[in-house]
């Protein structure tokens, strides 16, 4: 088990707090509603669900979701939501998306390109583009005052912040914020109809897989 997968696993209960900050309301919505939109009428397979808050923001529109998870203790989170539709869970690697049934219109990834190494992220898009006819990304930019600080970067230009629980334990976790072209540039390894759209605190990408 790597420090992310356990630092999720033990943030289950308290990961949605993150949504609730004031001064970040008005991107959400305007994100929930782009999000909305990309999904209506069509088949999800969302990867790294957590505790399905994006899962209950698809789920009314789409044709169907399938929010998968590695860890079992945010999926038990996401479970106990009220769904308005087609809603169904598999606890799975993003590594094994590869063996997930199903045919899929859209591979929604929300808040986890941040968490994978700069070297590695052609390749998680290449992934995510082998299950659906459209990757749709959201993730976080960094805000001073908002955001947590930054407190190391790797020889790679990976970027990692020290997180602490409510239980008292920290952890170094990787935590990437897009620099100028990087992500379009990900998103070529699977296409060339790209969107890229910044708000204040959050960013939206989708490519249709060619």
């Amino acid at each position: 088990m790597n420090d992310l997968t356990e630092y999720y696993r033990r943030r289950a209960g308290e990961y949605d707090a993150v949504y609730a900050k004031p001064e970040r309301q008005d991107d959400l919505r305007r994100l929930r509603s782009a999000v909305v939109e990309l999904v209506d009428g069509l088949r999800v397979l969302e990867v790294a669900a957590g505790t399905g808050y994006w899962t209950a923001v698809m789920a009314p529109a789409a044709r169907s979701v399938l929010a998968t998870d590695l860890a079992e203790e945010t999926l038990a989170v996401a479970r106990e939501r009220s769904y308005s539709g087609d809603v169904s869970f598999q606890a799975v690697d993003v590594a094994e998306l590869d063996t997930v049934g199903g045919e899929y219109d859209v591979v929604f990834a929300g808040f986890f390109w941040s968490h994978v190494p700069r070297a590695d992220a052609a390749e998680f898009v290449r992934r995510l583009g082998r299950r659906g006819r459209r990757v749709v990304l959201v993730d976080n930019l960094y805000v001073e005052g908002s955001s947590s600080p930054v407190t190391s970067t790797g020889p790679g230009g990976d970027t990692y912040q020290t997180r602490r629980l409510a239980d008292g334990s920290s952890y170094e976790i990787l935590k990437n914020f897009p620099a100028a072209g990087n992500v379009e540039a990900d998103l070529r390894a699977v296409g060339s109809e790209i969107r890229f759209e910044s708000f204040e605190y959050y960013w939206l990408a989708t490519v249709a897989v060619s």
